[in-house]
């Protein structure tokens, strides 16, 4: 009995229509990833010397404006175009999405991330894959703040582009997120390299083989995202229908 309850839950993951949102979500993800990672390489490769080159963040932060806005886009009507664990988890905690869903979403994205840094790692031949690290004046705990700030205000601003009460102007609604992103990383690149994605820092950190503060890039994000979807449904606009 509980077998065939398992069987029958299972299957309502795996229908076309499901199948084809995990794919919209790998491809989207994929994608993003890429744009980033490889943005930050190029500006590696053309400028050495990073340290004291904000052009650098600069190249960056378009790069993640741009790669965002078009990857929400291109997945936004067949899944919802989330391209973050942390936006899924976000709309999870609010009963946007079912917990089972967001777990298939996570692996998509997740594989989707890794695939997308080991293809960047193949085809340079001679550079390394960049991760993400803290400056060395923050804590683990400073540093996981800052991500959950950042991507309190990327979710925030999710949850009101997927608003059906925002009319025309919930057409431009992955522009907006897009932007939210491009300058959050402006702001905290420096510090905590402004991931706001846990999918993005884990698939560098798995290519390049190295892990070092790894949890400031989920517990931080993870956390303000829940919070960002708790607030905007329950406190700012109770009562709203997401088309998310």
């Amino acid at each position: 009995m509980a077998l065939a309850s398992f069987t029958a839950r299972f299957k309502q993951f795996v229908t076309p229509d499901a199948l084809r949102s995990y794919l919209a979500e790998f491809i989207s993800t994929f994608f993003y990833v890429f744009v980033v990672v490889g943005s930050a390489m190029a500006s590696r490769k053309l400028m050495p010397d990073l340290a004291t080159d904000p052009s650098s963040l600069v190249l960056v932060a378009i790069a993640n404006t741009f790669a965002l806005s078009s990857s929400v886009y291109i997945a936004s009507n067949v899944s919802g175009g989330h391209v973050n664990p942390a936006v899924t988890f976000g709309l999870a905690v609010g009963g946007h999405i079912s917990v089972s869903t967001a777990l298939f979403y996570w692996v998509s994205q997740m594989l989707a991330s890794v695939m997308a840094c080991l293809l960047l790692k193949v085809a340079t031949v001679s550079q390394d894959v960049p991760i993400y690290t803290i400056a060395s004046e923050m804590t683990g705990f400073g540093a996981s703040m800052v991500e959950g700030v950042l991507t309190f205000g990327l979710v925030y601003a999710v949850y009101a582009g997927g608003d059906t009460r925002s009319g025309p102007l919930r057409s431009i609604g992955p522009l907006v997120i897009g932007l939210m992103a491009g300058s959050m990383v402006l702001a905290a690149g420096p510090f905590s390299g402004g991931s706001m994605n846990p999918a993005l820092a884990f698939g560098s950190a798995v290519v390049a083989g190295r892990f070092k503060n790894q949890a400031v890039y989920w517990v931080g994000p993870l956390i303000g995202a829940a919070v960002a979807g708790l607030l905007y449904d329950n406190v700012v606009f109770p009562g709203h229908v997401s088309g998310r």
